[in-house]
């Protein structure tokens, strides 16, 4: 025992298939306290899966997850939720509720069984929807809000949970440029805080400006796994994404640029832009 404490999450060997296909093949991930750690591949890579294994939502049929060294499979649900906190890809369109009301359910997972929601909880609720600027929306039912305003609404939830550990399924995607960068902003406050953080990201700019580490799945494999400057070469963005792209570090930022050139085969009439966003996403399995 060298004394060092285990990692906030940690997955070996995770294995998933439905039908015939396998969605995720031995992916292994380690995040330490205080790291944000960026999860990229193409469409159908397994980001999504991998999220939904290692936050117990998904029952894998191999390998094992560790939250903080122990097996996720031992740790109540309740446990779980209270050191662990999911904002999905899609917010649900969750009918009736007020904001407000949807961020204090971050709270159950610490309250007693009959216990309800007391001036502390609402207290950091509200603190919540201030980071995420939602605070606005507080009385406004989420069927009246757009899909990005619902996004941070389920991002504020996720927040009033006070997880030590917080899982992202691109949780930028129907968010305007600016949100973008507020949200992340927060994420990474946070992180250097010490909260370990998960993300699905799929602008591999942002990716790189924002994470400490990235791994990069393709087909359900870990394909690539270690900083932004190691994961983002040119060589591999064309392996896993099959498109050309010149990766360089950006003057203001400090943090690695990538312009697309265009596919690795050739064949486009479509000029690619000079971000490192990569063609339209769909939802993952």
């Amino acid at each position: 025992m060298n004394g060092n404490p285990p990692p906030a999450l940690s997955a070996e060997g995770l294995f998933f298939k439905i039908e015939a296909e396998t969605l995720l093949d031995s992916v292994n991930l380690c995040a330490d306290r205080g790291q944000l750690v960026g999860i990229i591949g193409p469409n159908g890579a397994g980001k999504s899966t991998f999220l939904r294994a290692i936050s117990g939502i998904l029952r894998y049929q191999g390998g094992a997850v560790y939250m903080e060294g122990k097996d996720l499979s031992s740790i109540s649900t309740k446990d779980i939720a209270a050191g662990l906190a999911i904002v999905p890809q899609i917010a649900p369109y969750t009918q009736g509720f007020t904001s407000l009301e949807l961020v204090l359910m971050g709270r159950y997972p610490h309250l007693g069984r009959f216990q309800v929601e007391g001036k502390a909880d609402d207290r950091i609720a509200k603190d919540a929807m201030r980071l995420t600027e939602t605070e606005q929306f507080a009385d406004r039912t989420l069927d009246t809000l757009s899909g990005g305003e619902r996004q941070r609404v389920f991002v504020s939830r996720a927040l009033a949970q006070q997880p030590r550990i917080l899982l992202l399924d691109e949780p930028i995607s129907n968010l305007d440029v600016l949100h973008q960068l507020k949200v992340l902003d927060v994420v990474r406050d946070l992180v250097d805080d010490g909260l370990t953080a998960i993300a699905a990201i799929h602008d591999l700019q942002m990716a790189a400006r924002y994470c400490d580490r990235l791994v990069l799945l393709q087909n359900g494999r870990v394909l690539a796994e270690g900083l932004p400057e190691t994961v983002l070469s040119p060589e591999m963005i064309e392996l896993a994404f099959g498109v050309k792209a010149a990766v360089y570090q950006d003057p203001v930022t400090g943090s690695l640029a990538i312009s697309l050139i265009g596919p690795a085969d050739g064949n486009s009439s479509n000029h690619s832009g000079s971000n490192g966003s990569l063609p339209t996403r769909k939802p993952e399995m």
